[in-house]
């Protein structure tokens, strides 16, 4: 039986040291392109595969990396977590999801539950109700914020630790979403209002674009599910004034709004014009087709991924703040308001 190549095979047919050949399985930028290109080649010509358990017991590392999520049902964390496995497997760390959601259903403390696991670093996706938890957390091993600013106490300057945020651009994205409706013709626009710091941001944006075109504004709180995206759309179609389009937190949000001008006998978007949140691949679907914003969700993971590995790999930098850009991608929930 042949034998299996090593580390030291690899460094011999490169023409290289074993350190060299080290640097270039962490990744490390401070190889040449030169170097960098030979040890690959060797690698792939010699069928070379890492000894994964080696690189972490000399690291005194687990190779692992907690995930903390809010709620798996939500589909924006879909492309999201494609971005930070995919970025987290080049670098030889792999993912351990936590639905924080369902551990506090049942009494666990779900960072606790990954600080058990002796992860090396957390990626926080998405608002969370575990601040303290975090907080304390973030003494120990390496946090990055994706898709959210909470807890708001672990942002560049507020701990003596560095917790680098990676976010969509939501007062961008608001803006986008309401001058849409606006240059449509729509003057009764409604936004459905969702939680924490992005929520305020893109009330921000749609603020903003209604003060432009001289409107006024109509927010209502709609949370970030189908169900509470229903009963606040609910409301609003059923006033005597209602908007005739709306702005909804995201595209769970949306789609409520969409069942509840389903279930008041309101063509879409004949009579209301429906935008959503994400573009996530419910937006997507042909029968629903739903105006959705972009947020780069998959650039989000990608970038939060890379910030912590860095961070693991100890690369001290400060706290960093990386905004996506967002876009608007129009389908058949919008059109120009009905004539009077």
């Amino acid at each position: 039986m042949e034998r299996t190549p090593t580390i030291r095979d690899v460094a011999a047919k490169a023409g290289v040291s074993k350190s060299l050949v080290s640097l270039v399985l962490r990744g490390d930028p401070g190889v040449s392109p030169a170097r960098r290109s030979a040890v690959t080649r060797a690698i792939e010509e010699l069928g070379y595969q890492p000894n994964r358990v080696a690189q972490v017991l000399g690291a005194r590392r687990s190779g692992t990396v907690g995930v903390l999520l809010n709620d798996l049902r939500n589909p924006w964390f879909v492309d999201l977590l494609a971005g930070v496995t995919a970025t987290l497997d080049t670098v030889g760390l792999a993912p351990v999801l936590v639905d924080s959601a369902t551990s506090r259903r049942v009494g666990a403390s779900p960072v606790d539950q990954l600080l058990r696991q002796q992860v090396d670093g957390i990626v926080v996706v998405g608002t969370t109700e575990d601040e303290g938890e975090l907080r304390r957390a973030a003494t120990v091993v390496p946090i990055v914020l994706a898709g959210t600013y909470e807890p708001a106490d672990l942002g560049p300057g507020a701990l003596d630790v560095a917790v680098d945020i990676v976010v969509n651009d939501d007062v961008e994205g608001a803006v986008a979403a309401t001058r849409h409706c606006i240059d449509l013709g729509h003057t009764a626009i409604t936004h459905l209002q969702g939680p924490g710091r992005v929520g305020e941001l893109r009330v921000q944006g749609y603020r903003e674009a209604m003060s432009a075109a001289g409107l006024e504004p109509s927010v209502v709180p709609g949370g970030m599910s189908e169900e509470s995206g229903y009963a606040a759309a609910r409301r609003v179609l059923a006033a005597a004034r209602r908007p005739t389009a709306i702005v909804a937190y995201n595209d769970l949000a949306a789609i409520g709004a969409l069942s509840a001008a389903h279930d008041l006998a309101l063509s879409v978007p004949e009579e209301v014009s429906i935008v959503g949140y994400d573009n996530t691949y419910l937006a997507m679907i042909r029968h629903l087709s739903l105006t959705s914003v972009e947020n780069g969700t998959l650039a989000i993971g990608v970038q939060a991924a890379r910030f912590l590995a860095e961070r693991i790999d100890g690369q001290a930098r400060a706290p960093r703040v990386h905004q996506v850009p967002a876009s608007l991608v129009v389908r058949r929930t919008t059109s120009s308001p009905p004539t009077a």
